[in-house]
C-alpha cells in the first residue's frame, strides 16, 4: 500500500510543504515588487497629466549650492561625501556625484512628493499586505496539517482499529481488521504485526483458560460432592462422640475446600456471566458465615455481638462476598483468646466491621496471620476479591484491638 517508510513519508511531506510555501511566498514577493513599480509609474503619469501641458520634472541636477532648494542649501555647504541621501520631511532624495576635471561636486535631486502615496493609502496598503500574509500563513498551516495527516494516516488508522478491539472479547472479525498485510512493510506494518501476534496469543490464552476452568470446575467439584454425600451418610449412622467430632471437622474442611475451589475458579475466569453485577443482601451472608465458623469458638468463653445498624444490599459477586466475610469471621474466631471481651460484627449502610478486642492484661500483642489450619484464603486473596468487585478492604491492628473493614 505504501512504497516508503513512515519516516521517509514524513520527510517527503515536510519537504513538499516547504517547497510549496516557498513558491507561494516567492510569487507573492514578486507580485508585490511589480505592484510597487506599477504604482510609482502610475503616480508619475498622474502628476504629469494633472500639470499638462506644463510638464514638471521630478529629477533635476544642480552644480551650484546656491541653486539647490532652500531646504538643502545648509546641508550642501557641509561638503557631504558622495552617495545617496534621503530627506523624509522634504520628500527629497539626493545623489552627490563627484565633479570631473577639478570641478565641484554636483547634486541630483529627485522630488517624490508628487508620486508617493498619501498616508491613508499607506495604511490601506499595509492592511492589504497584512491580509495577504495572514492568508498565506493560514494556507501554510492548512497545507501542513493536510500533508502531515496524509503522511501519518496509517498510524491513525491502526490506532482506530486497535481502539475498537475489546481484548476480553476477541472475535475473528477483530483479528481480520488488525491483519498486518493491510499496513505494508514499513514501521506501521511492523507494529501491526506485533499487535496481531499479541492478540492471537491473548485469544489462544483466553480459549485455554476457558477450557481449563470448565474442565477443572467439573473435575474438582465431583470428588467434593462425593465426599459431602458420604459425610451425610456417616452423620445418619450411630457414631461415637469422638467419631462424630472427626466427621464434623471433615465436613467443615470439605465445605471450606469447596468454597475455595469455587472462588479460585471465579478469579481465574475473565468473564463470569454477569455475576459481578448481582444485587444481594449483606445480613444473610454474615449470618451464614457466623454459623459456619461458630465451631471455632467451641471451648472458648467468648461472646459474639452482631450489631445490625442497617439492612444494606451490595452489588457484586455474592459468592466472592461470602468467602471474604467467611475469611474475616474465621480469622476473628481463630485468633481470639479465651476470656477476651466479645467479638463485634457491625453492619452499616456501606461498610462492615469485624472487631476483636484484645485484653489489656495480655502480654502478647496480636499480629494478624493466616489460618494455621490452612483453610483461609488469606488477606491478600480477600484484597483481590474486593478489587475485582470494586469494594475496599483494610485491616487495623494495635495493642487494643484488631479491626477488619470491608466497604462497598
Amino acid at each position: 500500500m505504501y512504497r516508503h517508510g513512515l519516516r521517509t513519508r514524513v520527510a517527503i511531506a515536510f519537504a513538499m510543504c516547504v517547497a510549496v510555501l516557498s513558491v507561494v511566498w516567492g510569487f507573492a514577493f514578486f507580485a508585490a515588487i511589480r505592484l510597487s513599480e506599477d504604482r510609482v509609474l502610475a503616480q508619475q503619469l498622474q502628476s504629469a497629466a494633472e500639470n499638462y501641458p506644463s510638464l514638471t520634472m521630478n529629477l533635476r541636477g544642480y552644480e551650484e549650492v546656491g541653486s539647490l532648494p532652500a531646504s538643502l542649501r545648509e546641508w550642501a555647504q557641509t561638503n557631504p561625501d558622495e552617495g545617496l541621501y534621503e530627506f523624509e520631511a522634504e520628500e527629497l532624495h539626493v545623489a552627490v556625484v563627484p565633479g570631473g576635471n577639478g570641478q565641484r561636486r554636483a547634486f541630483v535631486v529627485f522630488d517624490v512628493s508628487e508620486i508617493e502615496a498619501a498616508s491613508s493609502e499607506d495604511w490601506w496598503l499595509l492592511l492589504v499586505i497584512s491580509g495577504v500574509v495572514s492568508a498565506l500563513g493560514a494556507l501554510g498551516f492548512g497545507l501542513g496539517v493536510l500533508v502531515m495527516r496524509r503522511a501519518v494516516a496509517p498510524v491513525a488508522q491502526l490506532a482506530k482499529v486497535v481502539a475498537d478491539i475489546d481484548p476480553e472479547q476477541l472475535t475473528a472479525e477483530d483479528l481480520k481488521r488488525i491483519e498486518s498485510s493491510r499496513f505494508g512493510d514499513d514501521e506501521v506494518g511492523v507494529l501491526a504485526r506485533t499487535i496481531e501476534k499479541t492478540l492471537e496469543r491473548i485469544s489462544a490464552f483466553v480459549e485455554r483458560e476457558r477450557y481449563f476452568t470448565g474442565s477443572a470446575s467439573h473435575e474438582l467439584r465431583t470428588p467434593i460432592t462425593v465426599i459431602m454425600g458420604a459425610l451425610e451418610l456417616l452423620e445418619q449412622s450411630d457414631l461415637s462422640a469422638a467419631d462424630a467430632k472427626v466427621v464434623d471437622r471433615v465436613k467443615h474442611a470439605t465445605f471450606e475446600m469447596n468454597s475455595t475451589i469455587e472462588m479460585f475458579l471465579c478469579l481465574a475466569r475473565e468473564t463470569d456471566s454477569g455475576l459481578y453485577n448481582e444485587q444481594f443482601l449483606v445480613m444473610p451472608l454474615v449470618t451464614q458465615a457466623v454459623d459456619q465458623q461458630r465451631h471455632l469458638l467451641n471451648g472458648k468463653s467468648v461472646d459474639l455481638d452482631i450489631d445490625d445498624l442497617a439492612k444494606p444490599s451490595v452489588c457484586g459477586h455474592p459468592r466472592a462476598f461470602s468467602i471474604a466475610v467467611n475469611n474475616l469471621v474465621r480469622n476473628a474466631f481463630e485468633h481470639t483468646l479465651n476470656g477476651q471481651v466479645p467479638i463485634t460484627i457491625r453492619i452499616r449502610e456501606q461498610e462492615l466491621f469485624v472487631t476483636n478486642q484484645v485484653c489489656s492484661d495480655t502480654e502478647e500483642q496480636y499480629t494478624p496471620t493466616e489460618s494455621p489450619q490452612g483453610y483461609g484464603l488469606g488477606l491478600g486473596i480477600v484484597q483481590r476479591l474486593c478489587e475485582r468487585n470494586g469494594w475496599s478492604f483494610s485491616l487495623h491492628a494495635d495493642e487494643a484491638r484488631v479491626v477488619a473493614r470491608l466497604a462497598w
